[in-house]
């Protein structure tokens, strides 16, 4: 038989079969050691959780027979201690009660004894032995001596009978009564209560102005009912969460018996301006410069100028943008810090809010045009906040220019130039064509050297919101100019009734900074609301400082806004209650008329009733309606206006009414001029005059213990008053000045004692008076002075 070959394709499948039955074999061969290998784990783990159970119980049993053993041998030991102790309790009350018979029998011998002692021994032997006879009786024959205590068994007696001591160190008794310790503790924990109790503790309480009860009673360290009960004892119901005014407190804290320390709210800005700096920490700063000027003068163009001039500005490829005041380098000497708020009136507003920050004026003068109105008020103005001005003559470039007609235009306000031999600096400059601009720099530097501005860079900043807006993007953005200090980013500042605490800084470029120092002005980011322009912004150590000045300036704020303002009469006493402080000596005034004759008859009679002790200062006069400008100006320096025909425009009447200035309007010179006289002799300080009361002489001399020397006297002219001062005279010498102690007649106090009438007196602080001295009793009287 011939068998058929297989085709490749046979062969093939023949060979994938068998490679499957092979692999098929292989994983069967797997599972199964697999299997097996478990089965092996799963054996040891149980043979292991049963060794270690026959393990554990083994211990077990073992722990409970040590303890069964230790619990048999504690029950052992505790009823052999019980027996001993029982054994040695029956022995020692034997021994007690057998030397208690002893006693007794002893005190019974001696009583028998007594009366046959002069008997003989014989008699006492008997007795004796009679006793003796007895004892052998009563103890079956034999004699039982009385028995003796060595030392270990006496001290074996315990001394209290609740108490066992076994062995020492182990004590059982059920009976047992507190340790010794426990009683110390106890007595010494009852001498405390009562000294607290007897030991009053006077507190020093701080009161605000308003509190409630129970702060009230955490601060006299009382409990709040009974500070409700006080309270309830004067007619006052008040719960414990109640506010008590500072008047009421200060009751509840008298009937306590504690000391009172009133405080105010306005403590809370105690500190707040911080100490003065020491000469040595102060460094050279930056001058602060503000531009002013007549409209059209070229204010805007000049610092438009003076910006470009900046080199840095230049390095960074100009200015970015504009947060009302920047820095400007020319390169050689000090920077030169420009506040752009041209103007008078943005100026007097940011002194009038306390915010002196300028310390040089630029007054920009057209050369063409010369000195016009607001030039010579910018000039009053300047002069007001006593500022020193550099000059600046612009539009020299123009063709009808003539600068010297503008320096003998400026002699007429007192503002003469170096060329004229004065002390103020001038520099002829034109905007549009820079000339000149680095001269007047120089200038200002020049200046800032005479004035030596320096600051103290090593301190909590403290500087001047110079403008402030809402930025949708950015919340509250604030232009401050730092004055002295460092403020850096995450510093907590308070910014008039706003605070916050600082996000971001950018300076003038628009570049992030991490701080600013003295004179750099900077925009902050990070106020929960916009402050006014000339708001104080002061770096305080928490947030919780911050919050209590910023909630005292709003109740101060919402207060000033009900009150009605008192007008001119308030000016008038706030001025006059200075002037009698001696906070000043001159009596400033805003003076606005008519025509220009007028205006310079009142001035020249304002001077003329001056005097070296008292004078009047023209802040400013002027041509015209009184407008919002002069009282700008009247606000920030305390000042009275003066109209002369001329009346004040709606907007400046009612700034006045708001600000509490005062004006007065005249139509007579004299009336104008007799008045501020008046108001110059009020400023003068009285004349004090002495005036003789009477005369006393001293007739007898009584002394009286714990009082001194009673002067007897008759009063030879005029009358003597209590309290009076008095002159002791000794053959018309004076020999003493001082000031009656008292006044009598016969045992009652007098206020007065008049001539021909007798009287007692004394002089405190002296006793050496004698019979025949004269008391002078006198007074001082001011007398107003008048010009």
């Amino acid at each position: 038989m011939v068998l058929k070959p297989l085709t490749e394709e046979e062969k093939a499948v023949r060979l994938r079969a068998l490679g499957a039955a092979r692999k098929a074999e292989e994983e069967a061969r797997a599972r199964a050691e697999e299997n097996a290998r478990r089965m092996a784990e799963e054996a040891a783990r149980r043979r292991a959780e049963e060794e270690a159970a026959a393990k554990r119980k083994a211990e077990e049993e073992a722990r409970r027979r040590q303890e069964e053993e230790a619990r048999k041998r504690a029950e052992e030991l505790a009823a052999k201690l019980l027996a001993e102790e029982e054994r040695k309790q029956k022995e020692s009350e034997s021994v007690r009660a057998g030397a208690e018979g002893e006693a007794a029998r002893r005190a019974k011998t001696a009583a028998a004894e007594a009366p046959k002692r002069a008997g003989g021994k014989v008699a006492a032997k008997e007795l004796d032995e009679e006793g003796t006879e007895e004892r052998r009786k009563a103890r079956g024959g034999k004699v039982e001596k009385r028995p003796t205590l060595r030392r270990p068994e006496r001290e074996a007696v315990p001394k209290r009978l609740d108490r066992l001591v076994l062995g020492g160190d182990v004590e059982l008794d059920e009976r047992r009564g507190p340790s010794l310790a426990a009683l110390r503790r106890q007595r010494e924990r009852e001498r405390r209560q009562m000294a607290g109790a007897s030991e009053f503790v006077v507190r020093e309480v701080v009161l605000p102005e308003t509190i409630t009860v129970q702060d009230l009673a955490a601060r006299m360290a009382v409990r709040g009912a009974e500070v409700v009960k006080v309270l309830m004892k004067n007619g006052i119901l008040a719960t414990i969460n109640q506010m008590l005014d500072a008047d009421t407190a200060e009751l509840v804290v008298a009937e306590f018996g504690h000391k009172v320390k009133r405080v105010s709210e306005a403590d809370v800005e105690e500190g707040l301006e911080g100490a003065e700096d020491a000469p040595e920490s102060l460094v050279p700063r930056p001058p602060i410069v503000t531009v002013m000027g007549h409209v059209d003068h070229g204010k805007t163009s000049l610092l438009d100028a003076l910006r470009a001039t900046d080199v840095a500005a230049k390095e960074a490829g100009g200015i970015t943008q504009h947060i009302g005041a920047y820095q400007v380098d020319i390169g050689s000497g000090r920077p030169v810090t420009f506040i752009d708020t041209p103007g008078h009136a943005a100026f007097t507003a940011m002194r009038a809010r306390g915010a002196s920050v300028t310390d040089i004026v630029i007054l920009v003068v057209a050369a063409d045009d010369g000195v016009m109105p607001q030039t010579i008020e910018a000039i009053s103005h300047a002069k007001a906040a006593k500022v020193p001005i550099v000059v600046a003559i612009n539009k020299i470039d123009k063709p009808d220019a003539n600068p010297e007609r503008v320096k003998q235009e400026l002699l007429n306000h007192d503002v003469v130039l170096e060329d004229y031999g004065g002390d103020v600096l001038g520099v002829p400059v034109s905007a549009t064509k820079r000339i000149n601009l680095d001269k007047l720099i120089e200038a200002v530097q020049l200046q800032a050297e005479l004035l030596d501005l320096k600051a103290n860079p090593n301190r909590e900043a403290h500087g001047t919101i110079i403008e402030a807006k809402l930025d949708r993007g950015r919340g509250v953005v604030a232009t401050v100019l730092v004055q002295r200090g460092t403020l850096r980013v995450g510093d907590i500042v308070v910014a008039g009734s706003q605070w916050g605490r600082v996000r971001a800084l950018l300076n003038d470029r628009g570049q992030s900074v991490e701080e600013a120092g003295p004179a750099m002005p900077v925009e902050i980011l990070g106020l929960d609301g916009v402050p006014e322009p000339g708001d104080l912004l002061v770096a305080v150590e928490s947030e919780k400082r911050a919050r209590e000045i910023t909630e005292y300036r709003q109740r101060k704020r919402r207060d000033q806004a009900q009150v009605v303002a008192t007008g001119a009469r308030g000016s008038l006493e706030e001025m006059f209650s200075q002037l009698r402080s001696g906070e000043t000596g001159e009596l400033p005034v805003v003076v606005k008329s008519d025509v220009h004759g007028s205006l310079e008859a009142i001035t020249a009679g304002l001077e003329k009733i001056s005097t070296e002790e008292v004078k009047v200062r023209v802040l400013h006069g002027g041509v015209g309606a009184i407008t919002e400008s002069d009282v700008t100006l009247a606000a920030a320096s305390k000042a009275v206006i003066l109209g002369f025909n001329v009346r004040a425009n709606a907007q400046a009447r009612e700034m006045a009414k708001r600000d509490g200035v005062e004006i007065r309007y005249y139509s007579i010179i004299y009336e104008l001029l007799d008045e501020v006289k008046g108001m110059l002799s009020g400023m003068l300080k009285p004349e004090a005059k002495e005036v003789t009361l009477g005369h006393a002489e001293i007739r007898e001399i009584f002394n009286v213990p714990k009082v001194g020397k009673i002067a007897g006297c008759m009063v030879t002219d005029g009358v003597i008053k209590r309290n009076a001062r008095a002159r002791l005279l000794r053959d018309n010498v004076v020999i003493f000045d001082g000031v009656l102690g008292s006044l009598r007649r016969f045992k009652d106090d007098v206020r007065e004692v008049r001539e021909g009438f007798e009287c007692g007196m004394s002089i405190e602080n002296y006793n050496d008076i004698r019979q025949g001295d004269v008391i002078e009793a006198y007074e001082i009287e001011e007398v107003a002075r008048t010009l």
